[in-house]
Formats: structure tokens, C-alpha cells, sequence
């Protein structure tokens, strides 16, 4: 551009001289001899025209020429930006490919400051200051090695509610190995399992005890719930056995059910991989022999009783299929028969709390 600048510059030079010379040499003929008639320098203005001419060809030319080098000096650097791009994908891909298996939404566990002990610990303290509003916040339970993330229930019955198990949509998959189960996975701003070792840490604090408060929707927007005055887990080396107090609600106690079989209290925790649920070597459901509650269950995890009538991990929304599948709290009955369970969210909290 300047190039094409300075070029029209010396044009327009050249121009202004020749006219100048033009005219000084009318000028001079004027001079000389007023009586004799002036004839215009020909020779001098078919040069002038002949010079502007070829000026004006040479700066098209080098104009277009111009134009030309830019445009591939363009193309150029945009081939160069796409191999770019294209070279950046291909490490993307590879470095997937070469990423461990592990499911990417289990919780990983990070060094951060905490708010509380559990989110009853944090309605006492933080709550009395000033409000305490529903969402994410970092606990550090007494025995834990590690802080983690948490969602809290701040508004409901009073709040200070640790979520530990929520569904809604369906997202997340809840066929998962002992070790997901463990760890936690999903998303804490919408379906997640909290996980084992954390649940297990918030209901053993030495100076708390908790109650568990299952709440229930149906596919037909109807609610329902269960609720426990205490609730708390066994260690890893007793796979999380589940302990229960008393019950209260219009859902029903599935987790003891109906037969003595069917009572998940004090059950171990069982997956497909991790296989706990009592059935030795088979059990009978629905005159069927099941050898494993957790591969009947599409393999998802639970406190299986020879499988039981609860399991709130099941395959969401299980259509023409068999019930026993799905997300199941089989004492919720309408017309004599089980609800089917559009959302579920498990919640504990301190028993002192107010």
C-alpha cells in the first residue's frame, strides 16, 4: 500500500513539471516574436502523453502485481493456520487415546480451604452470621485426609441437608464398578452419587449423628418420602453396611420391605464387580434364580438384600421392562402397584440440628 502511495506521488510530479514546462515555454515563443503566430510544441505534448501513458501502465501493473502478492501472502499464512489447527486436533485425539479409562466424572479430590465439617456444621456456624444460601461448599469432615465439595440444602426443613445421592434426567450413568462407587462421580450441580468413603466420613464424626431423608417424584408429578432419625455407614472393610433407625413417611419403608429377606438394614454395599448381596449361591426373584442382585439390576450399585424391593442407583426410566430394573422404592404403590420414579435425591443431616 505505501509502495502504491509513493508511486501515484511521483505520477502526479511528473504531471505538475510537464505542465510547468509547457507553459513557461509558451511563455518564451510569446517573448520572442508577439507578431509571429505561436504553434503548440507537438513534439513536446505527444512526449508528455506518451510518458503518462506508460507511467500509467507500469502503475497498473505494479498495482496488480501488488494486489497479487498480498493475496498470496494471505492464502498463505490461512494454509499455515490450518495446518496448525489440523496438527492440534490430531495431539487432542491422541492424547484421548491414550488417556486411562477412568470414567473423566468421577470427583477428583482437591486441596482447598473448607467451610465446615458437613453442611449441618455450616448452617450453625456460617448461618449465624448471615444467610446461608442453597449450593456448592468444601467440607472436611472430622477423619477425613482430604477436603471435598459438597451440595448443601439450605432452605429445605430448616437446611444444613448434605446431598448424597441425586437424579432427575438421567445423564449420568449409574452402572458403574466398586471403585466409582467409592470415589463418587457425576456432577454436584446436577446427578451425582457423593460416594462411600465421603458418606462414610460426614455419618462418623464423633460429635454428630445424622438422619437420612429420601425424597421421591413420580412420572406423573406426585411426591412422596422416607425418612430415617439416624443413619450412618461401616468402614471399607466391612463394605459400607448400612445402619437405620426408625422410618417415617407416606412412601413407604422399602429398605426393610415387606419379608424378613427383603430388609437392606445393615447390608453390605454391592456392585457387579464387588458382589455382596447375599445371594448364595442364588437368589429367588419373581420366580426367577438370580445369581447376582447388582447384574440384575443392569449393574448398578446398592445395598442389595438378596436384591430386595429398593434401589434408588437402578437404570432411570426403565420402559417395557421388567420394574425390578429400574429406580425402585417398591412400598410407594398406587393401585396396588409400585410408582414409577421419575427423580429421586438422597439428603442427611445432624439429628440435633433446629
Amino acid at each position: 500500500i505505501l509502495s502504491a502511495s509513493f508511486c501515484g506521488l511521483l505520477l502526479l510530479s511528473y504531471c505538475l513539471f510537464c505542465i510547468h514546462y509547457f507553459v513557461v515555454g509558451y511563455h518564451q515563443v510569446m517573448a520572442d516574436s508577439w507578431l509571429t503566430a505561436w504553434a503548440p510544441p507537438w513534439a513536446l505534448l505527444c512526449s508528455f502523453l506518451g510518458n503518462l501513458q506508460s507511467s500509467l501502465v507500469q502503475y497498473a501493473r505494479s498495482t496488480k502485481k501488488m494486489i497479487r502478492n498480498m493475496m498470496d501472502d494471505h492464502q498463505s499464512s490461512l494454509d499455515y493456520l490450518s495446518n496448525q489447527v489440523n496438527e492440534l486436533m490430531s495431539r487432542v485425539m491422541q492424547l484421548n487415546s491414550d488417556m486411562p479409562r477412568k470414567p473423566s466424572d468421577v470427583f477428583p479430590h482437591r486441596a482447598v480451604q473448607s467451610h465446615g465439617l458437613d453442611c449441618s456444621d455450616i448452617k450453625d456456624t456460617i448461618g449465624s452470621v448471615t444467610k446461608t444460601p442453597s449450593g456448592l461448599y468444601i467440607i472436611h469432615p472430622e477423619g477425613s485426609s482430604y477436603p471435598y465439595e459438597v451440595l448443601c440444602e439450605m432452605d429445605f426443613r430448616g437446611g444444613g441437608w448434605t446431598v448424597i445421592q441425586k437424579r432427575t434426567e438421567g445423564i449420568i450413568e449409574f452402572q458403574r464398578t466398586w471403585s466409582d462407587y467409592l470415589d463418587g462421580f457425576g456432577d454436584l450441580s446436577g446427578e451425582f452419587w457423593l460416594g462411600l468413603r465421603k458418606i462414610f466420613h460426614i455419618t462418623n464424626q464423633k460429635t454428630a449423628s445424622f438422619m437420612l431423608f429420601v425424597g421421591l417424584e413420580s412420572e406423573d408429578d406426585t411426591y412422596a418420602y422416607a425418612s430415617y432419625d439416624s443413619f450412618w455407614l461401616e468402614d471399607e472393610a466391612c463394605s459400607f453396611k448400612i445402619h437405620l433407625g426408625r422410618y417415617s413417611g407416606n412412601a413407604g419403608d422399602a429398605f426393610r420391605g415387606y419379608r424378613q429377606e427383603d430388609n437392606q438394614n445393615t447390608l453390605p454395599f454391592s456392585t457387579f464387580d464387588m458382589d455382596n448381596d447375599g445371594c448364595n449361591p442364588l437368589c429367588s426373584l419373581q420366580e426367577q434364580l438370580v445369581k447376582s442382585c447388582s447384574n440384575f439390576s443392569q449393574q448398578t450399585g446398592w445395598w442389595f438384600s438378596q436384591c430386595g424391593v429398593a434401589n434408588l442407583n437402578g437404570v432411570h426410566r426403565v420402559t417395557r421392562k421388567m420394574l425390578t430394573t429400574g429406580i425402585r422404592w417398591d412400598t410407594w404403590t398406587m393401585n396396588d402397584q409400585p410408582v414409577k420414579i421419575k427423580s429421586v435425591s438422597m439428603k442427611i443431616r445432624r439429628t440435633y440440628f433446629r
